[in-house]
């Protein structure tokens, strides 16, 4: 699971180096769970990677990610967040962070088992990615200076 976990993230922290083709088909029991799980999901678009699908999709208003592997199980949900929408025990210790740093990306992973939180931080010169599991507090999951 940690590593399914570590594939999202970084899918989502340099998405654009992901190159996704729409000619392969969608597993239909992919297609099928997605309805399942999240019935009344609306502007559904399907991308194909060569390990798992990736599907953007709005929600009470809200817009997600699901992915699922090629065998069509579900490996987790992904949303952007804002601070306000941390635990407060999260808002709260991320503050000790912050003072020299800017939030860039915030956003939830969510499986059948757990939510985790990540935030990337942010100066001039350096790039922190805090992680949160199931909202117990910040550890640094990356670090780099940038170029």
């Amino acid at each position: 699971m940690k590593k399914i976990i570590m594939i999202l993230v970084g899918v989502l922290t340099v998405s654009t180096s992901f190159a996704f083709t729409d000619k392969e088909t969608i597993n239909k029991q992919a297609l099928y769970a997605f309805k399942t799980e999240f019935a009344g999901a609306t502007e559904a678009a399907w991308k194909v990677n060569s390990d798992f699908y990736k599907v953007t999709f709005t929600m009470n208003e809200q817009k997600l990610f699901a992915y699922y592997n090629k065998s069509g199980e579900f490996m987790a949900v992904t949303s952007n967040i804002s601070s306000l929408q941390l635990p407060v025990y999260l808002q709260r210790s991320l503050k000790k962070f912050i003072s020299n740093y800017w939030i860039s990306d915030l956003f939830t992973i969510t499986n059948h088992d757990e939510t985790s939180y990540y935030v990337t931080l942010e100066t001039a010169d350096l790039k922190i990615v805090l992680r949160s599991d199931n909202g117990s507090h910040w550890s640094v999951f990356q670090k780099s200076e940038k170029i």
